[in-house]
């Protein structure tokens, strides 16, 4: 049977497992839309506003699900808006697979309409930049692709269309199957010197990231830990992967990392390092264990060898997937040592942690961050883009087991819309809460439209300050009293946000929080909140650890 290299395409994504694509149309992909107008109900096509919106939902979604987000857009214009998706998918280690029209291979090389050579592009951003060429090795290109975005560490894959190779015909049959492949798994040799250096120690610490945890693996990690008393800690944004109720979790290490993580990372003498890359913010600007042979001995756990030693010269280096591994340590005795007043000690700040004075804002972020911790669901999923509100779901937000957090560890801003609208396309029945500064919020609201039209509308919280937060931080401590360029002019949001069909309410005080939120809740539309948030609520001259500091030593007075 005769196919079209569209048909096949679609065919085959069918056959890997596809149910949700995201994407802007284009010209160039024509064929694949035709392709997509009979699957609705088993591969649906979501109509996103822009090409970054519709990438980054693309992320969040295989972030989400541990499976690819698929993202269609069309040749230059559509590939380089989509590229913050694809270099956020990155970062976080998050599946995605990014289709892209290209022109047809008979005006390749000759500077065409929109034309843009993708393996250079995307080259160093993605796991792998391909171009299809013959269109019977459709197949074998979309099979190795979703291998790869996968496996090891994973990551995001460019696929370039070229439009002859989708309106061409061919005999060459789709794929039957979905992909499998088992994770590596630990030897048993190297088990056993994991005990050994874990018994050895006398400051251990189990520290974590990555997003392809399967259901339990976590779980058998955190009962290692608990029985064996050691404190643990998350990387940048993924500390919505083990239970923060735990006596042994004791925060994350990212952006802002608090003084008692420093110190429990620096102080440790033995780190198992589980599923994690060793990026900067996870290791404070790489100051906390010396390039290229820390002080600390480290047993460094991943799926990628690639990943093994890329910074840090581990003591141990196993080869081996977070499932994997989580199941080889669930079959080890517990680890006896004397390190409980160290773990406890760090337990102690992380809770420390949580209490605040007040805010100097209108809406105190504080308290309702805190009546949010009370009354959201267990599963409920939360969402944020870049900005100095993001400390409120990130460090003061305590997430059960079954709670998630979307949030990019690369720092993009508008992240946050996109992926609560791709949480609530993933997982209709469950309850998505967006947090978003006002510049963060309009790098995407357009986006409302989608989730208007697809039924997929979150709870936007919209911190609204009037400022680009972090840099106007940035600049009244480097430039104090010359600000420029980081105040800005707002529309109304209340009405932007019931244009799109959302329930939408400015919120002007705390003590108005808590019923708005309740109306945000029981909307059948979704809801946005407008949030007056003071611009001297956090500012350098008042930072997290000062706010601490505050909040003891009113403590103690009283």
């Amino acid at each position: 049977m005769e196919r079209n290299g569209g048909q096949l395409l679609v065919e085959c994504l069918l056959a890997l497992g596809a149910t949700k694509s995201f994407g802007v149309p284009g010209e160039s992909y024509l064929a694949v839309l035709d392709a997509l107008h009979d699957t609705a109900g088993r591969l649906d096509y979501v109509l996103c506003r822009n090409e970054g919106g519709a990438a980054f939902m693309a992320a969040a979604y295989g972030k989400l699900t541990g499976q690819p987000g698929i993202c269609f857009v069309t040749r230059g214009p559509g590939a380089t808006n989509a590229s913050i998706g694809v270099h956020t998918a990155m970062q976080d280690s998050a599946p995605m697979i990014l289709f892209v029209g290209q022109v047809g291979t008979d005006m390749k090389g000759r500077e065409a309409f929109q034309e843009v050579d993708y393996k250079a592009v995307f080259g160093t951003m993605a796991k792998w930049a391909v171009e299809i060429d013959q269109v019977g090795r459709i197949p074998e290109i979309l099979s190795r692709a979703w291998a790869l975005a996968v496996s090891g560490r994973p990551g995001p894959i460019v696929i370039a269309l070229p439009e002859d190779m989708l309106t061409s015909l061919t005999s060459a049959a789709p794929l039957s199957g979905p992909v499998e492949i088992a994770e590596p798994a630990p030897s048993a040799s190297a088990m056993q010197r994991l005990r050994r250096m874990l018994e050895g120690a006398k400051r251990p610490v189990v520290l974590y990231g990555g997003c392809n945890w399967a259901e339990g693996s976590m779980a058998a990690v955190r009962r290692f830990a608990e029985a064996s008393d050691i404190p643990v800690v998350s990387v940048f944004r993924y500390q919505d992967q083990y239970d923060n109720a735990s006596p042994t979790f004791c925060g994350e290490a990212g952006v802002g990392m608090v003084a008692s993580v420093k110190e429990l990372l620096r102080d440790a003498d033995v780190i198992l390092a589980i599923n994690n890359r060793f990026g900067e913010n996870s290791t404070d600007g790489y100051t906390l264990f010396d390039v290229p042979q820390p002080r600390q001995q480290i047993i460094h756990v991943h799926g990628s060898d690639l990943e093994i030693g890329k910074v840090y010269r581990p003591a141990l280096g196993i080869h081996a997937g977070p499932n994997a591994f989580a199941e080889a340590l669930g079959a080890l005795e517990p680890v006896k040592g004397g390190w409980a007043e160290w773990r406890a000690k760090g337990r102690a700040a992380y809770e420390k942690g949580f209490e605040l004075p007040d805010m100097p804002s209108p809406v105190d972020m504080g308290k309702v961050t805190a009546f949010l911790n009370d009354i959201l669901p267990d599963d409920v999923i939360l969402t944020n883009g870049a900005g100095n509100f993001t400390v409120w779901p990130n460090k003061f937000f305590k997430f059960g087991p079954k709670a998630r957090l979307l949030a990019p560890q690369s720092g993009a801003m508008g992240y946050g819309v996109p992926a609560a609208i791709a949480a609530r396309i993933a997982h209709p029945e469950r309850t998505v809460v967006c947090f978003a500064g006002d510049g963060d919020f309009q790098m995407n609201c357009q986006e409302l439209a989608t989730a208007l039209q697809h039924g997929a509308q979150p709870i936007i919280l919209l911190l609204n300050n009037g400022i680009y937060g972090t840099i106007r931080a940035h600049q009244e401590r480097h430039y104090p009293e010359r600000v420029s360029g980081t105040t800005m002019l707002n529309p109304d949001f209340v009405a932007l946000a019931k244009s799109y069909g959302f329930q939408a309410e400015r919120v002007e005080t705390t003590a108005d929080f808590a019923a708005a939120f309740e109306r945000a809740r029981a909307s059948k539309t979704g809801a946005l909140l407008d949030l007056d948030i003071s611009p001297e609520a956090l500012t350098p001259r008042q930072t997290l650890s000062q706010m601490r500091k505050a909040a003891l030593s009113a403590k103690e007075t009283a």
